[in-house]
């Protein structure tokens, strides 16, 4: 009986003990499997919807599935290459032994040997251009993986992949590409012409260009349109600037190809995110290195939208006056009066007074015309009025003024200040000051030029009264010539 217990109890124990190692096995944990990797020839858009829902984790994973395919896909591109190295040590010692042969026979048989060895390597190299075709479509895959893994753990602070994905970048970039041995013509030429005509060499490049060249024409197409669009549609609003109006068609414009660049860029399966984290990484130092720039371009800014000039405007600004031809956000193109193209930039115009002339429609000559003391006063005022009067430029209104301004010391200076249309600024002050030239002639009014009256003390003004006194008139170069300047004295308050 007391045996009978003890085998009881050992097939207990070895019941439970067995039982409990099934239970740990069932509870281990299994080792993650990679899931997309079973179609290794599935397409990229297919694989990155398959992948778009899976952690970091996860990824890292598919990850290593691809890596293995890859690994095995290069391994036998490398293989093929030792094979076309043997191929070609067998060729040169042909090539050796039938230079050392002399019986034509012998010869013969050696050259049948090297154009066997020649076609089995041909084969060989045609089976590793499918064979490069086929690791790059590995790579393909794998950077497809490796481009959500940046996506789901993100980037360092430069917009650089991070320590967990670049050991997956180096094996890429050391097994992808083609290496070609420049000194062996056939396999130079079975590789190249194999490339071009891969599905996954020229051809794709081919088709990935065209691609590129016809979005860019599209692109290019789409915001011209939409940019002579913006500029129709900103005609008809009166309260912005020719400038702006400029300004936001062309940014229109350069924003739509923008687009279209990276559209393209996309559309050649080159990935922009890198590209874009460059340029806003880059965005601070170039910032920083053109902050002169920058000001000119808030200068710009300004302009535009506070207006005080406009294209075709006659300005005065920084000290150069002309007609404003062009304005970009760093600058504005003056042509001044002779001609000449004045750059300004913007930042000098805004921080400082802007004078522009052709603001107004209408503009005031201000001209000063002076007669002799002696001169009647009323008659020179008729002979202006009546020139204004009839004058075909000069407005009604508002009315000419034409007032007795100054008592000056040679002459009384009236002001003429007739309103005009400012295009015909300079036409009506040449014009008439001529007029007025001619007219006073004609009336006998004198325009006095300034004069001054000469006293001059002699040592014996009883013997010669004709030198107590010399007018303006008498005052010759010959009496000048003989007068001891010491003993003149000037009095202009006669």
């Amino acid at each position: 009986m007391t045996i009978c217990k003890k085998i009881v109890v050992t097939l207990f124990l070895m019941f439970a003990l067995t039982a409990t190692t099934v239970v740990n096995a069932e509870e281990a944990p299994k080792e993650a499997v990679a899931t997309t990797t079973s179609d290794p020839e599935i397409s990229v858009k297919s694989l990155n919807l398959m992948v778009r829902h899976m952690t970091g984790d996860e990824l890292f994973v598919e990850a290593d599935g691809w890596l293995d395919l890859l690994k095995e896909a290069a391994k036998k591109v490398y293989e093929t290459k030792l094979s076309v190295q043997e191929k070609n040590e067998q060729i040169d010692a042909l090539k050796a032994q039938d230079t050392n042969q002399t019986a034509a026979e012998e010869r013969e048989g050696i050259k049948q040997k090297i154009s066997v060895v020649k076609e089995e390597k041909s084969t060989i190299l045609e089976e590793q251009t499918k064979l490069r075709a086929h690791r790059k479509t590995m790579v393909a895959r794998l950077d497809t993986v490796l481009e959500n893994i940046n996506e789901k753990i993100g980037t360092d602070a430069e917009g650089k992949e991070l320590e967990k994905v670049l050991p997956y970048r180096r094996y890429i970039d050391t097994v992808s590409g083609i290496t070609v041995e420049v000194t062996d013509a056939q396999s130079v030429w079975t590789t190249v012409s194999g490339w071009i005509m891969s599905d996954q060499g020229g051809i794709y490049w081919l088709i990935n260009i065209a691609k590129f060249i016809a979005i860019i024409f599209i692109a290019m197409f789409i915001s011209k349109l939409l940019s002579r669009g913006a500029r129709k549609a900103l005609k008809h609003t009166p309260s912005n600037s020719q400038l702006l109006n400029d300004f936001i068609a062309n940014i229109i414009h350069k924003i739509v190809m923008l687009i279209g660049v990276l559209v393209a860029l996309a559309a050649m399966d080159i990935n922009v995110a890198p590209i874009m984290a460059m340029v806003g990484a880059a965005g601070f130092v170039v910032a920083f290195a053109l902050q002169g720039t920058l000001s000119n371009f808030a200068s710009g800014l300004m302009i535009m939208l506070y207006r005080p000039y406009d294209i075709g405007d006659v300005v005065d600004v920084a000290g150069i006056m002309g007609t404003v031809e062009s304005m970009t956000l760093v600058s504005t193109s003056i042509i001044t009066p002779d001609n000449r193209m004045m750059v300004v930039p913007n930042n000098s115009i805004w921080g400082n007074i802007i004078t522009n002339v052709t603001h107004s429609a209408t503009r005031r000559v201000d001209m000063t015309f002076g007669i002799g003391y002696d001169d009647n006063i009323e008659q020179a005022q008729k002979v202006m009025e009546q020139i204004l009067s009839e004058h075909p430029l000069v407005l009604k209104d508002p009315a000419p003024t034409i007032k007795v301004n100054e008592l000056a010391d040679s002459s009384v200076n009236f002001i003429c200040r007739p309103w005009v249309k400012t295009a015909d600024y300079w036409t009506v002050f040449w014009e008439v000051t001529r007029t007025v030239k001619e007219r006073f002639d004609e009336q006998g009014i004198s325009i006095p030029y300034p004069q001054s009256d000469l006293h001059i003390i002699g040592q014996n003004p009883a013997t010669d009264k004709s030198k107590d006194k010399l007018s303006k008139t008498n005052y010759t170069k010959k009496s000048h010539d003989s007068l001891d300047t010491k003993e003149m004295e000037v009095d202009d308050d006669q």
